[in-house]
């Protein structure tokens, strides 16, 4: 399908007639119609936009709402499309605008055509708003039985996937920047109306609506009032919640927005002889800390390890200790010595009384007894003399500690000696460095720098306490609403249905099942062509080469999220891409759901290349503009939207030129430009 003709007549800042033919039409999909700000390109897509969906065009974005709410209604919004100088100049007859838009190369089931006609009027002599379509140049009755409304939105193309067509390339960048919970919704309805679900998602929900109705049909009027009430709670609940989340999202925004104030001030900061950051010296200010905490425990070992110098120093001294202690406890004698000592005392004192006793015949029992203990203690003292006579868990500690001096003594001491020496010419460099910092103090206009830095990072710190609360109150929130769910489900379930009624609802049931796993199955089924196409556009089209490694979608009931992943497996935060490459991702993203939709229709795109760089720009132009449509209109601003030598790259793919030239401020008028000479034309004093 593609545009063969648009005809603006009276529309905004078009005075009169004016003509955009695209005729014959050539293998070359490309066409730029240029002119400077102000002069009406923006104007050109919103007349489009009027012609196919009048008062509908509102559904199409949320600009067009936002106007005809600014206006004070769509009657309002029409009387400001009409040209200010036939407003204020012609008579009330004269007083109309419309736009017509001819198509051809269509493929309509069951309607064999060569061209379709649509034409949107607006007369101020009876305040109507008239819209005609026209089949090989007359009227249809298919198309007036169908309603030409609806017509427009089947057959030529549904309003909801419209702005995917008809776009500025400078906004769509709020398509890559979906991160609030509305805007993540927004995304996967776009997403659901590429695919052609939405009848699908309709028709679950007529399916959920049906289902409530039948379970309420047989309730009391008081267990009616309770589920009422139940429900409202849960709507309140539910409310609350979003508003947390959005709030959180409003807090991440303001974060963002200080984290940029704080760098712009530290690079400042720099500028002015800082060559330390704040962050750099409170960590230097962290690790002195550390190193002198350090150079304490250093010390406290080496005096520990010190306590055996004297043993050290002895020498031979505790060599011959040891040996000593070896015989004694290899001769079991050491640990003998106080046994040995008690049992003399106990033999003398046993002999003393038994000499002073009256026994009789005495003196054999002690000869005896004399013996037997001189025999034994003599025996006792021919293994060697008792010098030092450890306990045995003594003689355990000393071995230890020989084991020690004697092995890895040496060992940890040099290490010990070390690290000290690190520790404290760590130390001593890391102070040099502080005194350094905090010698640049004097600088006024350094101080003011970070007393701002301070400021906005006490801030950021601040909102973060907030987010904290609300992350808390936002896990409470969700309890409470999932018990609100709960006691609503509960109370249905115990509401008894007539027979009719229950066959009804297990019918429902059965096709809400089947409705939903079939939503759910087609999306699962696409999300991967999906990942797989947005990945290949955005590898052709970025200047860095394996940039994004993989896509992952990920697709959550009603929200839908895109991730961008690098090489090593991480998440890309796309706050991190700058504007060209967070437009050129919307772009590629464009793209990919333009593809998904299958239909093949003209793509307008307003203010091109604006934030790209050269090579993206090279990029856009070579592999973007020829492959997204087989007609692509381009709206830009000459010698910076698009350059002399981007218009040249642009020209094996060029079908057609065309300059909007403003008479005066109220009118533009549009006439075709010579491919080989727009520059020239454009700087034409009959242009400026």
């Amino acid at each position: 399908m593609k545009i063969s003709k648009i005809t603006l007549h009276n529309f905004r800042i078009y005075k009169d007639t004016n003509e955009i033919v695209f005729t014959p039409f050539s293998k070359k999909n490309i066409n730029v119609i240029a002119g400077r700000n102000g002069y009406g390109k923006t104007t050109l897509l919103t007349s489009l936009l009027w012609a196919f969906y009048g008062k509908l065009i509102a559904q199409v974005e949320n600009k067009y709402r936002l106007d005809i709410k600014q206006a004070g209604g769509y009657q309002n919004y029409l009387e400001s499309l009409l040209n200010r100088e036939i407003k204020s100049n012609s008579e009330i007859e004269n007083q109309n605008f419309s736009v017509e838009i001819e198509l051809k190369d269509l493929a309509i089931p069951a309607l064999p055509c060569d061209s379709i006609t649509i034409k949107r009027s607006y007369s101020f002599i009876n305040n109507e708003e008239k819209l005609n379509i026209l089949i090989n140049g007359a009227e249809n009755e298919l198309t007036k039985e169908v309603g030409y409304e609806l017509f427009i939105n089947d057959f030529i193309l549904p309003r909801e996937i419209a702005k995917f067509f008809f776009f500025d390339a400078e906004k769509i960048v709020s398509l890559a920047e979906a991160k609030s919970l509305e805007e993540l919704r927004n995304l996967n309805k776009a997403y659901s109306e590429v695919l052609g679900i939405k009848k699908y998602e309709e028709l679950k929900k007529n399916l959920e609506s049906l289902r409530s109705k039948l379970i309420r049909d047989e309730i009391t009027e008081k267990q009616r009032q309770e589920l009422d009430r139940l429900k409202d709670k849960e709507s309140q609940s539910a409310k609350l919640l979003e508003n947390n989340l959005e709030e959180q999202h409003t807090l991440e925004e303001q974060i963002t927005h200080l984290n940029q104030q704080s760098n712009q001030l530290q690079e400042k900061l720099i500028r002015e002889g800082n060559s330390i950051t704040l962050e750099e010296l409170t960590a230097l200010k962290r690790e002195r800390d550390s190193l002198k905490k350090e150079s304490i425990e250093i010390k406290g070992e080496l005096n520990s390890i010190l306590e055996l110098a004297p043993l050290v120093m002895a020498g031979k001294k505790l060599t011959e200790l040891k040996n000593q202690l070896d015989f004694e406890f290899e001769n079991n004698i050491g640990a003998n010595k106080v046994v040995k000592k008690e049992l003399e005392n106990f033999s003398n004192d046993l002999l003393s009384k038994l000499k002073k006793s009256s026994l009789k015949n005495t003196s054999n029992f002690v000869s005896m007894i004399e013996s037997s203990l001189k025999e034994k203690l003599d025996s006792s003292n021919q293994k060697g003399d008792v010098l030092v006579a450890l306990e045995e868990e003594q003689y355990r500690n000393f071995k230890a500690i020989y084991a020690n001096i004697k092995g890895a003594y040496s060992n940890q001491l040099k290490d010990i000696v070390q690290r000290e020496k690190n520790n404290r010419v760590l130390l001593s460099r890391t102070l040099n460095k502080i005194r350094e910092a905090e010698a640049r103090k004097d600088n006024h206009l350094a101080v003011k720098l970070r007393d701002r830095k301070k400021q906005a990072d006490k801030m950021i710190d601040e909102i973060r306490l907030q987010q904290k609360a609300l992350s808390v109150e936002e896990g409470m929130l969700k309890a409470q609403n999932n018990s609100d769910k709960r006691q609503v489900s509960e109370l249905e379930k115990k509401f008894k249905l007539v027979d009719i009624d229950n066959k009804k609802l297990k019918a429902t049931d059965i096709a809400l099942d089947k409705i939903t796993k079939l939503i759910s199955k087609i999306k699962e089924e696409k999300k991967y062509t999906l990942q797989k196409t947005l990945k290949l556009i955005l590898n052709k089209l970025m200047h860095k080469e394996n940039f994004i490694h993989d896509i992952n979608i990920t697709i959550d009931k009603d929200t839908m999220n895109i991730d961008l992943i690098d090489k090593n497996g991480i998440t890309i935060d796309k706050d991190s891409l700058s504007k060209g490459e967070q437009q050129l991702y919307a772009t590629a993203l464009l793209k990919a759901l333009v593809d998904e939709s299958g239909i093949k229709f003209p793509v307008f795109i307003d203010s091109p290349l604006q934030k790209f760089d050269k090579f993206h720009s090279k990029n856009i132009i070579e592999e973007f503009y020829p492959s997204i449509s087989e007609q692509v209109v381009l709206l830009p601003l000459l010698e910076k939207e698009l350059t002399a030598k981007e218009y040249e790259s642009l020209k094996n793919n060029l079908h057609s030129s065309y300059l909007i030239d403003n008479i005066n401020h109220n009118s533009s008028r549009i006439s075709e430009a010579d491919l080989d000479n727009v520059f020239s034309e454009l700087n034409e004093e009959t242009y400026v």
